[in-house]
């Protein structure tokens, strides 16, 4: 399983709507492509950041100019790339502005370099691949270990 985070600069209740409209099948979590599972998570019921390096934290503060107190996760199967679902997720939530993160770099993305394809330290947005390559492992499709 992967995760990346997202960081939207809109209200909680614009985000939900959001997926809603987008992905009305299920809901808490919501499912796109039957691989990506998504949810939204904050300080006061969950837990945001409890696992989190301090820098890390820091680090969306910065871009985001003020401390997120909500994030929405994106788990993906290791079944499939997910590249594309992905991408189609953040030009849904981040329409507006805000940041995300991935497993496989240490800054937070703005919408604009994860479209234009920007890398930094060699590597883009939710490049596993290239990070396995750097890393000297080999990425292959994993049966899902949450089913």
């Amino acid at each position: 399983m992967r995760t990346v985070f997202v960081f939207p600069t809109g209200g909680r209740a614009e985000t939900v709507a959001s997926l809603d409209r987008h992905l009305p099948q299920r809901r808490r979590p919501w499912v796109l492509a039957g691989s990506l599972h998504i949810d939204i998570d904050d300080e006061q019921i969950g837990y945001l950041f409890s696992d989190w390096d301090p820098d890390d934290v820091a680090a969306v503060e910065a871009a985001l100019g003020h401390h997120p107190t909500r994030e929405v996760q994106i788990d993906v199967s290791g079944r499939i790339d997910g590249t594309a679902e992905v991408h189609q997720l953040f030009a849904l939530l981040l329409e507006h502005g805000g940041v995300a993160t991935d497993d496989y770099s240490d800054r937070p993305w703005t919408l604009q370099e994860i479209e234009s394809g920007a890398e930094f330290d060699g590597l883009r947005f939710f490049d596993f691949r290239t990070y396995h390559e750097l890393h000297h492992e080999r990425w292959q499709p994993q049966p899902d270990q949450c089913s």
